[in-house]
């Protein structure tokens, strides 16, 4: 990375998620492939936070988003040999804790929570309201979990940039690691905020599929299905990862972010931010346009969103340019968690050298220009970016390159 001291590369070494389609990297792969039944609503299925290692006590002290965060969190420990379980707690294996951080963000935060405390003030009065309301909803009760559960104690932040949240973690916790601050980072989103509230405010904003069906970039599509879940991935510099015999899946080698400035939750039609976020991020890994041979997409299936993209991608690379692929035909938007469970898509297609389908998506709007991957396809691990846009015109771009 441009912004990195000495030379300092980071790499992805564990990764953790719980979606809609698939909890534990293994599943979650399965099911990127595999067709989703209609659901506006996609919820993770038969989550239990007792199987993740997390107490009676634990749950009534975390909200669900929280509860997924040290789910996947543990997972990605596990999985970069970090920890010997993803249900233990207790320090880390073959690091110093003083240089290790955390960064998980959210979207919402606990509104199952509030929404829940809520209710039970206007039922039974202020009395009844918990004390532990506040630590519950606090965006950063995730982040605060996971440092105390695995006594992380360097850098302890949260970023809330609606849908492009988890991208902003990823993206700032490789910076932490590029610039000196730490030696590894456990960075993600985790997002639970299908509340009935928050149900209808999006289906009053006409956000919604009105099929049920997610199709990233089809000319049927007709709005987004409204997700939960979370993503947490290990990052490290690149000579700690090495030194303790590390598995590595990718090496995230820029990051960039912008903002449209144009309106709340619309996209500025000309795709003037999405381009320049992803033309900074290139240029912040050194790699020419050229040479990307994959797009993880935000694709969402608005109608707005998908074109503004595409536009964008076309401009960048031209026609028909790298492979598209969205995997929320699958996992559905998880709002702020999205662009961190595409992180996680994203290793997963290096340690398989394969793309996943952009499921859902039957017939690819002509107007587009774009090569969208409707079958699962054999790939070359090569350079790679993913994007996220979020209401409030937030941009981010991650770029990533193969293992060395």
């Amino acid at each position: 990375m441009i912004e990195s001291r000495d030379g300092r590369r980071v790499v992805v070494t564990g990764v953790g998620v719980v979606a809609p389609c698939g909890t534990g990297a293994e599943e979650f792969w399965a099911g990127l492939a595999r067709p989703a039944e209609p659901a506006v609503v996609r919820r993770v299925p038969d989550f239990e936070p007792e199987q993740w290692g997390l107490a009676r006590t634990d749950c009534r002290r975390l909200d669900r988003f929280a509860q997924f965060a040290i789910a996947a969190a543990g997972q990605a420990l596990a999985d970069a040999g970090l920890l010997p379980a993803p249900d233990v707690a207790g320090a880390l294996s073959g690091t110093d804790s003083e240089r290790a951080g955390v960064l998980i963000g959210t979207g919402i935060g606990g509104s199952l929570s509030w929404e829940r405390q809520a209710l039970i003030r206007e039922e039974k009065g202020d009395r009844a309201v918990s004390p532990l309301t506040v630590p519950l909803v606090m965006p950063n009760a995730a982040a605060a979990a996971a440092s105390m559960r695995w006594d992380l104690r360097g850098p302890c932040e949260t970023v809330v940039s609606a849908c492009a949240t988890g991208t902003h973690a990823v993206a700032g916790a490789a910076r932490w690691i590029a610039a000196g601050r730490a030696d590894l980072v456990v960075a993600g989103a985790a997002e639970a905020t299908l509340t009935p509230t928050n149900l209808a405010g999006y289906s009053n904003m006409r956000a919604l599929s009105q099929s049920g069906i997610s199709r990233p970039f089809d000319v049927d599509r007709d709005g987004f299905c409204v997700a939960e879940g979370a993503a947490v991935v290990v990052l490290e510099e690149a000579g700690h990862a090495a030194a303790r015999g590390a598995r590595v899946y990718a090496e995230v080698a820029g990051a960039a972010s912008t903002a449209d400035a144009h309106h709340l939750t619309a996209p500025e039609p000309t795709g003037r931010g999405a381009l320049a976020c992803m033309r900074l991020a290139l240029a912040d890994a050194g790699v020419p346009p050229g040479e990307v041979t994959h797009v993880n997409a935000h694709g969402t299936s608005t109608r707005l969103n998908d074109e503004i993209e595409a536009r964008a991608l076309r401009e960048l690379f031209g026609e028909p340019g790298p492979a598209v692929t969205s995997i929320k035909g699958v996992t559905g938007h998880a709002q702020g968690a999205a662009g961190a469970i595409e992180v996680v898509s994203v290793a997963l297609t290096y340690a398989q050298r394969e793309l996943p389908p952009t499921m859902g998506t039957r017939k690819v709007d002509p107007a587009f220009g774009i090569d969208v991957v409707l079958e699962p396809r054999p790939w070359q691990p090569s350079p790679v970016i993913s994007n996220s846009f979020g209401f409030g015109g937030h941009n981010g771009t991650l770029v990533f390159l193969p293992a060395a």
